[in-house]
């Protein structure tokens, strides 16, 4: 399969594909999409920026809008036909915007609980008939425990960023929400990464899932240029300055391991001179969301972040990362990574290495 025109998707979706301009799928697009419109149930490994959230939307609006071509349509006040579940707002709302890119023709309705929103105008959102749901899990349960949502007519479920939602924090919210959802229902799992701890859940939790996996699964992107700076004698600031005054083209996104990292490295580049965001848990929310749209409309140009910043995030001009403190594993470094050199577009990686990174650095080396 070459092109989106080679799926038997609806005429309506294949018009958005092509006024989107959306030719070729890549290649997690064109070995998932044919399963899910068989009806099975599959998870989805593929690398940063390829493309998954539409290779499970497409599908997804095509099965309900042909149920709803057939005669039978969605009626009833809050009983969704395809859930998505994801592990952050942020991610909610960016996954939110894919679906509705394709719901001016299909003219199919979809409705996002996210944590973060009031209570209120969660249960604004779901008010009435609608067949998607892009949902947080914990406001998801308070609205099925409070009855305003009813998961008993759900024909796809969906777990975005799958090694995090099966993790030990969310796997018991993750198992409660599979559980209200019919038997039959079918499974799509999505991530750039799944430990061996979560193939576990999987094979426990998901049994017969077919796991697809992308020729670059668990490694970086070709486009991608990896740049290994050593900080001598502990010395950050002095190569921080040294790198920002290498100009790039689009933004640059820096990382640190904690809260307070992150706000000891904004002060830093702040008295370097340079404008800067902060973009971390524990923050005010408001403040949180102007900054990252600040960032992502390129006002702001340089954004410092921990790992609340490494999943899922789609902002298109982010051409470099900077690695200021390295995490200890290989999966937070690939979504970190992750966040430039997407949907084919170059980016550089800047690693502020130290001897103790060592371990992390040998297996970095393995990933290109």
């Amino acid at each position: 399969m070459n092109a989106f025109s080679d799926l038997p998707l609806l005429p309506s979706l294949q018009q958005t594909l092509v006024e989107k301009s959306l030719v070729t799928p890549t290649e997690i697009q064109a070995r998932v999409i044919p399963e899910l419109l068989a009806g099975r149930s599959i998870v989805g490994v593929s690398e940063t920026g390829s493309g998954k959230t539409l290779a499970y939307a497409l599908p997804v609006l095509h099965a309900l809008k042909s149920l709803e071509n057939a005669g039978d349509a969605v009626k009833e006040s809050g009983r969704p036909r395809a859930v998505v579940v994801v592990p952050s707002r942020d991610l909610g709302e960016q996954v939110t915007r894919v679906f509705k890119l394709f719901t001016h023709t299909t003219r199919l309705r979809v409705r996002s609980i996210l944590g973060g929103t009031k209570l209120d105008v969660a249960k604004e959102n779901v008010s009435g008939p609608f067949e998607v749901l892009v949902a947080t899990p914990g406001r998801m349960l308070k609205l099925l425990e409070r009855g305003l949502v009813n998961l008993s007519d759900v024909r796809t479920l969906i777990y975005d960023e799958a090694d995090q939602m099966l993790d030990q924090g969310f796997l018991p919210d993750a198992k409660r929400v599979v559980g209200a959802v019919p038997a039959a229902c079918q499974l799509a799992l999505f991530s750039a990464t799944v430990s061996p701890h979560v193939q576990s859940v999987i094979a426990a939790l998901f049994a017969g899932v077919e796991i697809v996996r992308s020729e670059r699964s668990h490694k970086v992107v070709r486009s991608l240029s990896t740049d290994n700076r050593q900080v001598i004698d502990g010395q950050r600031v002095p190569l921080l300055n040294r790198v920002l005054r290498e100009k790039t083209a689009g933004v640059t996104l820096i990382f640190a391991n904690t809260r307070e990292q992150c706000d000891a490295v904004a002060k830093e580049v702040r008295t370097l001179g340079h404008v800067c965001a902060v973009y971390r848990g524990e923050m005010d929310k408001v403040e949180r969301r102007k900054n990252l749209k600040a960032f992502r409309a390129g006002e702001t140009r340089i954004m410092i972040s921990t790992d609340l910043a490494s999943r899922g995030l789609d902002i298109a001009d982010v051409d470099r990362v900077i690695n200021y403190h390295l995490p200890r594993e290989v999966g937070p470094y690939l979504h970190r990574v992750g966040r430039t050199a997407r949907a084919g577009k170059t980016g550089t990686v800047v690693n502020f290495v130290t001897e103790r990174d060592a371990p992390l650095m040998k297996q970095v080396a393995r990933l290109s």
